[in-house]
């Protein structure tokens, strides 16, 4: 007698590989958690999963990949940049995206914690892939903004990376190292006052 267990096509399969990766790594990281682990609660062996994925590494970086591109977060800053706003208005709103995004989802800020950790080269390799032309995109503006004598003559990528910095540590303080226990304040009002913190140091002043 023919067994009646469906056989899963390879995409639905994998995406059920990744998603039970996605949730392991976040949780455990990358030496936490074994392949035979995720294979156990997809319910399937070992075997399939390397079919799919050849190495442990590659299916880690298979999971931040899926996470990075999901969010799109290059292109949203690339509109974001180009709308016709008030500069307060659109750091606001870009310092708002950032931190909404991550305290809806904080399951790729965790993966990469854990890369950066457990010091393997993964974390170099989401740099240059995302982190590093994320960056550069800001400093493009912020390029344009200083040859227009608009912004003070600052270095463009650090300057991009303090605004992004900024941002992005008061997540990581409030998300994941409990100081949402002890200050709260609304994510419009953050992000208002860091819009105003950057640009009073960006802005160049006139001359009286």
């Amino acid at each position: 007698m023919k067994s009646s267990r469906r056989k899963v096509p390879s995409p639905e399969r994998r995406a059920q590989i990744l998603r039970a990766a996605t949730e392991l790594f976040a949780r455990q990281g990358f030496n936490g958690t074994t392949t035979r682990a995720i294979a156990d609660r997809v319910g399937v062996k070992e075997t399939i999963l390397f079919r799919l994925f050849p190495s442990k590494q590659d299916l880690y970086w298979a999971v931040i990949d899926a996470k990075s591109r999901a969010t799109s977060g290059r292109r949203l800053l690339e509109n974001q940049l180009a709308a016709a706003r008030d500069e307060r208005t659109m750091f606001a709103t870009i310092a708002r995206g950032i931190l909404e995004r991550n305290f809806k989802d904080s399951t790729l800020t965790r993966l990469l914690l854990f890369s950066g950790m457990e010091e393997h080269e993964l974390s170099e390799r989401f740099y240059n892939t995302y982190v590093a032309e994320y960056y550069e995109t800001l400093a493009s503006y912020i390029r344009r903004r200083v040859r227009l004598r608009a912004y003070r003559n600052v270095d463009p990528v650090l300057s991009a990376r303090a605004f992004l910095g900024m941002v992005f540590n008061y997540f990581l303080v409030q998300e994941l190292f409990g100081g949402g226990r002890y200050q709260r304040a609304s994510v419009k009002k953050v992000s208002e006052i860091f819009a105003d913190i950057w640009l009073d140091g960006m802005l160049k002043r006139k001359r009286p």
